[in-house]
């Protein structure tokens, strides 16, 4: 095997990963004991070996390019993976460490995965959790994201998906709210009842009710005049103060339904979920700290589907 990168290649492709990770020519020479010149020259030099520049560069910021993102995730990978083999090759029985980038749902995240990091972070305290709880769709190369998690299936194959659960899906409303408006006992009657609605922030569109009826699975489009779009939990708030029927995640009601501030509804017609799953990059190399939180979340997940 022919030798294609030199130790000067090599130094100068870990200072790049550093400057693109930290943003800036001076912190990476910091966290490298360099000059910011010496990042500066590093950079020009693979630029020059790969004819094409990776950053855009003015006084106020600087930017991967889309050649230089790509380059970035594989240089990075290949870095890791080295790390990885010198730890296995010595035999040390290394640690997951590092920072874990997360990415969850409003409701998924307070009710599902937030209770549970205080454990993985006991058991893999050299570990540093950074969580965005929001429902916007982050895009894993440009924004350095390690992990998400999403209600919806996905079609992208560059992306590895792990079920955690089918999430139960139910219809609720307020005793006051059904002591004023009636309670439906079929899904017809529900055209004269308030459904508060949520908009999916992708599409700006109400998402349809999901019923079974005599073994048939459908979806029922409501309408009503509440809309809620983002957060889940605010369709659950307002049919708690009996502003009308909401259909929710079982998890995000189920307290209210236990001290009876909500009732469930149309039960015969029940039974419907969505799946929310686990996804990470497809790639040959998967650092530990990743490896470690996957076997922790899906075990944690399937304990409690046990218990």
């Amino acid at each position: 095997m022919n030798r294609q990168f030199d130790d000067v290649m090599l130094g100068s492709i870990e200072l790049f990963c550093l400057a693109a990770e930290q943003g800036s020519f001076t912190a990476a020479a910091a966290t490298a004991s360099v000059t910011p010149a010496a990042v500066s020259r590093s950079v020009s030099r693979l630029e020059e070996r790969l004819g094409v520049r990776l950053f855009t560069r003015t006084t106020r910021q600087m930017r991967l390019t889309e050649a230089g993102r790509g380059y970035f995730e594989q240089c990075r990978q290949a870095l890791n993976q080295l790390v990885e083999a010198e730890r296995e090759a010595s035999g040390h029985q290394v640690a997951p460490s590092g920072l874990l980038r997360i990415s969850a749902p409003t409701t998924y995240g307070h009710y599902r995965l937030l209770p549970l990091l205080p454990g993985f972070r006991e058991r893999f305290p050299a570990v540093k959790v950074e969580v965005n709880v929001s429902n916007r769709n982050i895009d894993f190369a440009e924004e350095g994201y390690d992990l998400a998690i999403r209600a919806r299936a996905t079609a992208d194959s560059s992306l590895v998906s792990r079920l955690l659960e089918d999430t139960p899906l139910v219809v609720v409303a307020s005793p006051d709210y059904l002591r004023r408006h009636g309670t439906p006992v079929t899904l017809d009657e529900l055209q004269a009842h308030e459904c508060i609605q949520f908009e999916l922030p992708s599409s700006g569109r109400a998402i349809p009710w999901l019923f079974r009826r005599d073994g048939q699975e459908l979806e029922l489009q409501t309408s009503g005049g509440y809309a809620c779009s983002d957060d889940v939990t605010a369709g659950a708030t307002l049919a708690r103060h009996g502003a009308g029927v909401f259909q929710a995640y079982r998890f995000v009601v189920e307290e209210d339904l236990r001290a009876g501030r909500l009732v469930e509804l149309l039960q015969d017609f029940g039974g419907r979920s969505r799946p929310h799953s686990l996804l990470y990059p497809h790639r040959r190399f998967v650092p530990l700290r990743v490896r470690a939180f996957v076997d922790y979340l899906l075990g944690q997940r399937s304990a409690q589907a046990a218990s």
